[in-house]
This record gives structure tokens, C-alpha cells and sequence, in this order.
């Protein structure tokens, strides 16, 4: 796997989880056999499994103090993935706005399946991020649209999920940046499942696959494609995480007939 973000240390990744399937009495039986170690585990696991040393991973989730997303872990993430679905309204406004403030100023963030509803997200796409919905265990094929796209390194065509929520048209997105996969479905219903957009100095990548009565963070294509969107969403080193803000210019550096008769010098230096 290739990335444009070269990282000599290693990419520090946070996995957010809202954890509440994983304690619900409706859910928690189901989810234990599904995932024992919650979503969240589940995706920090295959994370490490195909990364490695290339990187540092921690889970936070929705029930711990400031939801686990204080501003000393913020300030050690690199890039954070972010699932949630049942208690988004719950999210404190000012979480997010430190989440915000910190991809603006170069964090990745990979929201992931019904973080399409996340406060974050909405946030960032400016849009309701609404979509068409139906579970009833279809098989979804995610297709490759751009090829050669680092996110799409040793994915196949088409990835293949046997049984998943379907999610589709019309979906509430600002136009893409670039659009990564399309989903196709069992009853034919398509889905622009993989996007990537640019947010002041942060790379954001939605990546829908991933619904909670499924096991899909277990199926290895799955875990390719989330290895590889924290890849290509990992800031530059020198990223200073500072998010844009207006700047106060010091003087032009040529001023009034200074700039004629430097413009005039190199016109001479030119014709010489």
C-alpha cells in the first residue's frame, strides 16, 4: 500500500465508537457473537493486522468522559474514524466543534456507514446527508470507480458482502472531491458508497459498508479499504494542525514607484 502522506513515525489513529449497540439489552447478545470486542475493536484490530508499525491505535467511545475525545487525545490523533448511528444527538456540540477544528486544521476523518447522520458530518458537508434505506439483509457490491486511487490498492472489483443494510439514492452530499466506489444492491438500488473531500487541511473519506447487525469490519476487503483511507487520509508531517484563519499581511513588500523600477530593472535584464 502506497499513500501521499509519508510518515517516518507512525500515523496515530483514533477509532471512535459510539458503543451503544455493543450495551443495549435489545442488542448486546447479538452483538457479543458479532463483535466481542465491539465495532470499534473490531476495526482497531484489522487496522493493526494490515498496518502494523505504521501505526499507533487507540479506541475512544461515546460513553467515556468528553467521549473519549479530550483535547490531549485530539492532539496525539493523526487520523480518526468515526462510527455512530443510534444516540448521534447525544454527541456534545463542543466535541464536535474540536473534532471540526482539528480536521479543518489537517486531522483525517473517516466517517463510517450511519456516521453519514453524525453531528461531525453534517458539520462538514454543510448538507442534511440524507439517503434512501432498507434492511433486509441484501448483498451489496462496491464497485471501484477510480482506479489507481491509493484507497483502492488491493481491493477487488467488485468487493462482495453477502448480507448488509442498504443505503441509496438520493444521498445529501456536497458534490465529491473524488468518488471512490459505487455500491450496487440486490433490489438495484445504487449508492455513491466510498467519497473523499478536502476540508481546510483535512482529508475527510466516507466509506458507508459497516451496519451493526452485520459482520462486515470482519470481512477482509473491508478491513483493506479502511487501512488504506487511513493511509491516504493522514496528514503531511510538517502539518501544523492550526485550522485557516484570517491573517494580518504586513506591508507589500514593493511599494509604489519601488516596484516600477524594479518591474523596469529585469525588463532591462531581460532584453540584455
Amino acid at each position: 500500500m502506497t499513500s501521499s502522506n509519508s510518515h517516518a513515525a507512525p500515523i496515530r489513529v483514533t477509532v471512535w465508537g459510539e458503543n451503544y449497540h455493543e450495551n443495549s439489552e435489545r442488542d448486546r447478545d447479538a452483538m457479543a457473537r458479532l463483535y466481542p470486542d465491539g465495532m470499534h475493536g473490531a476495526i482497531a484490530a484489522g487496522l493493526t493486522e494490515l498496518l502494523g508499525d505504521r501505526v499507533q491505535v487507540r479506541t475512544a467511545t461515546q460513553d467515556q468522559p468528553e467521549h473519549g475525545l479530550t483535547e490531549e487525545v485530539l492532539n496525539n490523533t493523526d487520523v480518526l474514524t468515526w462510527w455512530g448511528h443510534a444516540t448521534h444527538g447525544g454527541v456534545d456540540d463542543a466535541v464536535v466543534e474540536r473534532v471540526y477544528q482539528r480536521v479543518l486544521g489537517g486531522m483525517g476523518l473517516l466517517p463510517l456507514h450511519s456516521a453519514h447522520f453524525s453531528k461531525i458530518f453534517i458539520k462538514l458537508m454543510g448538507t442534511s446527508c440524507s439517503l434512501a434505506w432498507r434492511d433486509s439483509g441484501d448483498t451489496e457490491l462496491v464497485w471501484t470507480v477510480a482506479p489507481g486511487h491509493p484507497i483502492t490498492e488491493g481491493v477487488p472489483q467488485p468487493i462482495v458482502i453477502d448480507g448488509q443494510e442498504m443505503y441509496g439514492e438520493y444521498f445529501d452530499i456536497p458534490q465529491p472531491d473524488e468518488q471512490i466506489f459505487l455500491s450496487t444492491f440486490t433490489g438495484g438500488e445504487v449508492f455513491r458508497s466510498g467519497c473523499t473531500w478536502r476540508r481546510g487541511k483535512g482529508r475527510v473519506f466516507y466509506f458507508s459498508p459497516g451496519d451493526q447487525d452485520y459482520p462486515v469490519y470482519h470481512h477482509p476487503d473491508i478491513k483493506r479499504v479502511l487501512a488504506n483511507g487511513v493511509l491516504w487520509a493522514a496528514p503531511a508531517r510538517t502539518a501544523d494542525f492550526v485550522a485557516p484563519a484570517p491573517a494580518d499581511m504586513r506591508p507589500p513588500f514593493f511599494q509604489g514607484a519601488q516596484l516600477a523600477n524594479q518591474g523596469a530593472q529585469l525588463a532591462a535584464e531581460v532584453s540584455a
